[in-house]
C-alpha cells in the first residue's frame, strides 16, 4: 500500500514539474497572503561560490542575418556545454543584447544576464531578421547597452566577456550616442573583454571590428554570412531529448506560495520554445543540464529534490504548506521516500544523459572531421576565444573540440 501511495504521489508530481517549466513572459505575482512557509530562506543551487562565466552575445538581427541567428538558435546549448567544461566547473551566466537601426521595429533589446538559460533560449527563439538594409546599423547603442544595462557580475575574479556578432559597421554619424570607444574604456574598467565576429566579409566591418577587438582586449573572427554552423543529426538525439524531459520532470519545488507560483509561471514559453526546438538542440540542452555546470538551469531555486539531498534542508522542518498540494497530505515517510525515490530516479538519468552524450560527442566527431572539420563554425570561434581568455580567470579547458 505504501508503494502504491509513492508511485500515485510520484505521477501527480511530475505532471505538476512539468507545469512549473520556466516562463519567459510569467504573470503578475498573486496578491500576498499569510504563509507559513514565507520566512523559508531561499534555496539556490549556484549558492557555493564557483567561478563565474558572464556571457552576453551582441546580435545584429537585421535582414541579413537570419542564417546566423538559425545558427545561433541551434548552438546556443553547445556553446553552453562547452563552457561547462571547464575544470573547475563553472557558474555560466548568458545575456543578449539583439540591435538593429533607428527606423527598424527596435534599435537594441536587452535580456539581462541570467543563470537560468532556458528563459535565454526562449527570448532567443522569439528573435527573427528584418529590418537593416541600408548599411550601417546601430552597434555604438549595441555594445553601450551590453557593458551599461546588463548586470554584470561583482567578482572581480569572474571571466566577462561579449561577443559582437554582425555583419555591418555602426553608425559613426549619430551625434546623439556614445560612440564604442568611449563604451570599451568602461568595459575595461568593468574587467570585460570585447570579441568581435564578422558575419560576411565587407571591408569596412572589417575594419571597425578589429578596433572594436583592440580596444576590447579580445579577438576578432570571421565566419561565413550563415555562421558556418555544424548542423548534423544524431542517432543520439531523440533518446536524449527524451531523457531532457525526464530530467525535467523530476522537480518538485516548494517554499511560499509566491515562490512556487514564481516558479510555475516561469513554464509557457520555455515549453514553446522546446517545442520549436530541433531533436539536436534539445540533446544538446541534455548534455548541458546533466553537467554541474547546468544545476542552475535544471533546478532553478527552492527545488526540494536537491535542497534535501545535499543537506541544505532537513525535510522535517519544511511545512506541510511550503509542499506541493499531493505531498501535504502524505507522512512524513512517505514524503521522504519521494524524494529519496525521485532523487535516484534523477541520478540515473543523469548518468544516462552523461553516457550518450559522450557517445554522441564521438559519433559527431568522426562525422565533422570527415567533411573537412569545423574550425570555421560560430561555435568553434567561440569556443577558442573562452578557451585562451577565461585561463586568466582560473578556468582551465582541454584542446578538444566544442560539443556539436
Amino acid at each position: 500500500m505504501k508503494t502504491k501511495l509513492i508511485a500515485i504521489a510520484l505521477f501527480g508530481l511530475t505532471a505538476a514539474a512539468v507545469a512549473y517549466y520556466p516562463n519567459l513572459q510569467g504573470h503578475p505575482d498573486p496578491e500576498p497572503r499569510p504563509d507559513p512557509a514565507a520566512q523559508l530562506p531561499p534555496v539556490d543551487p549556484g549558492s557555493n561560490h564557483r567561478p563565474v562565466v558572464d556571457v552576453v552575445f551582441a546580435l545584429d538581427t537585421t535582414g541579413s542575418m537570419g542564417g546566423l541567428i538559425q545558427a545561433a538558435k541551434e548552438k546556443i546549448w553547445s556553446i553552453a556545454s562547452t563552457m561547462a567544461a571547464a575544470q573547475p566547473a563553472p557558474q555560466i551566466r548568458m545575456g543578449l543584447v539583439a540591435y538593429r537601426d533607428r527606423g527598424d521595429d527596435y534599435v537594441t533589446r536587452v535580456v539581462d544576464l541570467t543563470a537560468d538559460l532556458d528563459s535565454v533560449y526562449a527570448a532567443l527563439m522569439q528573435f527573427e531578421a528584418g529590418g537593416g538594409g541600408d548599411g550601417p546599423e546601430s552597434v555604438n547603442q549595441a555594445l553601450a547597452d551590453a557593458v551599461d544595462k546588463v548586470s554584470w557580475s561583482q567578482d572581480g575574479s569572474a571571466y566577462k566577456v561579449i561577443f559582437l556578432v554582425g555583419d555591418a559597421p555602426p553608425h559613426m554619424d549619430y551625434q546623439d550616442e556614445v560612440q564604442y570607444p568611449a563604451t570599451l574604456v568602461k568595459a575595461k574598467a568593468k574587467g570585460i573583454r570585447v570579441n568581435a565576429i564578422q558575419c560576411g566579409n565587407l571591408v569596412e566591418t572589417t575594419r571597425q571590428w578589429e578596433r572594436i577587438a583592440s580596444l576590447g582586449d579580445g579577438r576578432t573572427f570571421q565566419v561565413d554570412q550563415a555562421g558556418g554552423a555544424v548542423a548534423i543529426a544524431s542517432p543520439f538525439d531523440a533518446r536524449l531529448a527524451r531523457l531532457s524531459e525526464e530530467l525535467d520532470a523530476s522537480r518538485i519545488y516548494f517554499g511560499s506560495e509566491a515562490e512556487r507560483q514564481a516558479q510555475a509561471d516561469k513554464g509557457h514559453d520555455a515549453e514553446r520554445a522546446k517545442a520549436a526546438a530541433s531533436p539536436a538542440a534539445l540533446a544538446r540542452r541534455a548534455t548541458f543540464n546533466a553537467s554541474e555546470s547546468g544545476k542552475d538551469n535544471l533546478l532553478g531555486k527552492q527545488e526540494l529534490v536537491d535542497a534535501v539531498a545535499s543537506g541544505r534542508v532537513d525535510l522535517k522542518t519544511v511545512a506541510p504548506e511550503a509542499l506541493p498540494a499531493p505531498m501535504q497530505a502524505m507522512t512524513p515517510e512517505q514524503r521522504q521516500a519521494l524524494v529519496d525515490e525521485t532523487a535516484a530516479k534523477r541520478d540515473a538519468v543523469k548518468a544516462e544523459i552523461q553516457r550518450l552524450a559522450a557517445e554522441r560527442a564521438e559519433y559527431l566527431e568522426d562525422k565533422v572531421k570527415a567533411d573537412g572539420g569545423a574550425a570555421g563554425s560560430l561555435d568553434h570561434k567561440v569556443f577558442d576565444a573562452v578557451r585562451e581568455q577565461a585561463a586568466k580567470a582560473g578556468l582551465s579547458y582541454g584542446a578538444g573540440a566544442p560539443v556539436y
